[in-house]
């Protein structure tokens, strides 16, 4: 695959541009594998819904659905179903994703919570400053304000 993409939202990506092979066409650059950014936001948006579907769905440990979900479980399946794999803990999918600030946050991004530079819990970004996740033990998943700072944020791509 082959994605047009704009030179500034390539470049707040690109981490090691010497991996990639750049070509630029008329002020557009053509990236082997890349994915727009409505690329992602289709995707981001699709998982959001998703998540949302599963409203009520008891938490499990180790659960990756289809009815019950551990938090990083919930946001596993939420990406496959919308087309995108990730990794299955939330440090690995924190260390997956491309870390954004909280003011570039959009709908469908990843909200990972942390403890220094441990990642314990993720949900995704139902925007408003709320998440859709599956909490902890005895509770469902459900929407809910973010009641930390302690956060990062990242988009699958």
């Amino acid at each position: 695959m082959t994605a047009q993409v704009h030179v500034p939202s390539l470049l707040a990506r690109a981490t090691t541009a010497s991996v990639m092979t750049l070509a630029a066409v008329g002020g557009t650059l053509f990236v082997p594998g890349a994915v727009t950014d409505a690329q992602a936001a289709t995707h981001s948006m699709k998982a959001l819904n998703i998540a949302a579907s599963k409203k009520g769905s008891p938490y499990r440990w180790g659960a990756t659905g289809p009815s019950r979900f551990d938090c990083s479980g919930l946001t596993l399946y939420a990406f496959g179903k919308a087309g995108k794999k990730l990794p299955r803990t939330a440090q690995q999918q924190y260390n997956k994703t491309r870390h954004i600030s909280a003011s570039n946050r959009q709908r469908g991004d990843l909200v990972f919570f942390h403890s220094g530079r441990s990642v314990y819990h993720v949900g995704i970004y139902a925007g408003s400053g709320r998440i859709w996740h599956s909490p902890k033990s005895g509770a469902v998943v459900r929407m809910e304000k973010i009641w930390t700072k302690n956060v990062y944020y990242g988009r699958v791509r």
